[in-house]
This record gives structure tokens, C-alpha cells and sequence, in this order.
């Protein structure tokens, strides 16, 4: 069995409050969200990195990367091309926007030959899902069905004081499989409940707590690459004449069309830790006790790469 690679979907990093070079640590050791993850990473098992990033971010990411974490884990970069498309296609005249997160994963198809797990580079997932994620990955056989997880948390634990966020709301079997993934774009507290509007706040619905919901950690067999591939050419067609300047090629839709195809099944590994990022810059305070409450617990080292 190929040992599982850690996908990091870090091409639009930064881009939220201005760059790169703006990403601000969480930690009094200069350390960002991505340092903690990339440890839990290594505890977990994983032994090689991908970075998704864009080309004009590569030397940036060198500096933040390769002296500190790349000394415990192999590192290697891809880029996310605009202009990465299959034979016959291009890029509409005045597009900037990327083309989503399946066609960023896709970035790294010629790095990968065995079993991966992807997460976003700034948000915060706990120990236990890399745990989790890579344990299951590496016993992980496509069979009758391809043989895919994804770490699921308690929508509560998933939320921030300070606006709404976007969610992938899930519907889970018995079993604890995925049935269903929906984006829900607009979540927040209100009080103590828990709610999402879909017409700008003139209505609001209720979740329960214990709702689970996706963060975008997954975990994939070697067959999503050719499968978000293939289907790559379908996405565009519909995607240039519809949403010609925003249409995007996302990850849990392609995943979404794999359970309802009858090809894929996806473990919903339940994870009771925490998510912090960094959605709007008042997160930041909370963010940086967190994450100093757990090193003064012991949960990690006061410095991390050493």
C-alpha cells in the first residue's frame, strides 16, 4: 500500500485580508494556522506535503515552509493554473477567478500515485482528524465502490462570534456514510440557536446542534484524481456557457455526484475537536488563546518546529 500524501489547498491563501505576506501568526513563536496543522499532520503519520499555491507565491511559501516544517515532512509545490484546462478549452477573455477547489486538487495529479487526504491551509482541524483521516487511508481499497472519507464536526463547533460562514451541511446514513452534501452559505448564531438564510436574512431556518458539516478535510483514493478529471470537461461546458466568469469546479460536487452515481462511499469519521480560522479579523483574538491554551495544557510544544 502507497503511504497517504497531504493535499494542502493553499492557492487562494491570504487572498481574504491581502496577501501572502499579511498572513499574521497565531502563536507569540511567529507560528500560523497552517504550522499547526502541518504538526498534527506529522504526528498523525504523513511523511509528504502538496502545496496548491499560485506560481507568483512560490518563494513566499518557500520561506514559510521549507526551513521550519519541510525539516520534518517532505514538501513539494503545484500550481494552480488559470489556464490549466484539457485539450480544446480555454480561458474566457477577462476571467481572473480560479476554478475552484476540485480543479485546484487536480493540480497535483502528477505528484500523487497512491491514497490522499486534502484540507484547506487556514483553518484549523484538531489532531484527531489527521488521526483519523490517515488511519483510515492507509487500509483504504476501492472495491465494488471507491472507498473515500471526510472528517465531520458538530456545527457548533464550527462557528464564529463575529458573521456568518459557509458550511457543507451533511446528511449521514445509519452507517454513518455521507448520503448528502449541501453548501449552506449563510450560517450564524442568533442567540443561542443555530441558523442559515438563503434569501439574504428575509427568512432563517433552524440546525440543531450535532448538525454535521464539512470543513473540506477529506480523505481519497488514488481514483478521485481520474474521476475529477474526467468529469473536468462536462463542468466546463455547462460552466462557459452559463457562469462564464465564476462558474467552479468544487470538490464536494463532484463527491456529491459519485454517492448519487452508486460509485463512491464516503465514512463519515466524526471528529469532537474545535475548528478555528480566521474568517473576519476579529477572530483572530479568539484564535490565538485557543491555540495558546493548548500548548500551556501540553497539547502541543511551546515552539513547534525545533
Amino acid at each position: 500500500m502507497k503511504k497517504p500524501t497531504l493535499v494542502i489547498m493553499a492557492a487562494g491563501m491570504g487572498s481574504r485580508f491581502g496577501g501572502l505576506k499579511q498572513i499574521e501568526p497565531v502563536s507569540d513563536k511567529g507560528e500560523i494556522i497552517l504550522d499547526f496543522s502541518l504538526y498534527d499532520a506529522v504526528m498523525a503519520g504523513f511523511k509528504k506535503a502538496i502545496f496548491i499555491i499560485k506560481k507568483e507565491n512560490e518563494e513566499a511559501f518557500r520561506t514559510l515552509v521549507d526551513e521550519r516544517a519541510g525539516k520534518y515532512i517532505d514538501v513539494e509545490y503545484a500550481f494552480q493554473c488559470l489556464d490549466d484546462l484539457p485539450e480544446g478549452y480555454f480561458v474566457p477573455e477577462g476571467r481572473e477567478k480560479p476554478w475552484g477547489t476540485a480543479h485546484a486538487v487536480l493540480a497535483a495529479r502528477r505528484l500523487t500515485d497512491g491514497p490522499i487526504a486534502v484540507i484547506n491551509a487556514d483553518d484549523y482541524y484538531g489532531p484527531g482528524a489527521f488521526q483519523s483521516i490517515y488511519q483510515f487511508l492507509e487500509t483504504a481499497c476501492d472495491s465494488d465502490k471507491y472507498d473515500f472519507c471526510m472528517a465531520g464536526y458538530n456545527i457548533e463547533n464550527t462557528l464564529t462570534e463575529n458573521g456568518y460562514v459557509s458550511r457543507g451541511v451533511c446528511q449521514t446514513s445509519e452507517e454513518g456514510l455521507l448520503k448528502e452534501i449541501t453548501e449552506r452559505t449563510k450560517i450564524q448564531w442568533q442567540g443561542d440557536k443555530i441558523v442559515y438564510t438563503e434569501d439574504e436574512g428575509a427568512t432563517w431556518q433552524e440546525l440543531p446542534r450535532g448538525t454535521v458539516v464539512s470543513m473540506n478535510f477529506w480523505g481519497f483514493t488514488q481514483s478521485m484524481m481520474k474521476e475529477m478529471e474526467e468529469r473536468f470537461p462536462a463542468f466546463l461546458d455547462n460552466a462557459l456557457k452559463e457562469n462564464p466568469m465564476k462558474g467552479e469546479y468544487f470538490l464536494p460536487g463532484v463527491v456529491d455526484q459519485l454517492i448519487k452515481e452508486g460509485k463512491a462511499r464516503v465514512k463519515v469519521l466524526r471528529s469532537q475537536d474545535r475548528w478555528y480560522g480566521v474568517t473576519y479579523k476579529e477572530d483572530k483574538d479568539s484564535v490565538v488563546s485557543a491555540l495558546q491554551s493548548m500548548k500551556d495544557k501540553g497539547e502541543y510544544p511551546d515552539v513547534l518546529w525545533k
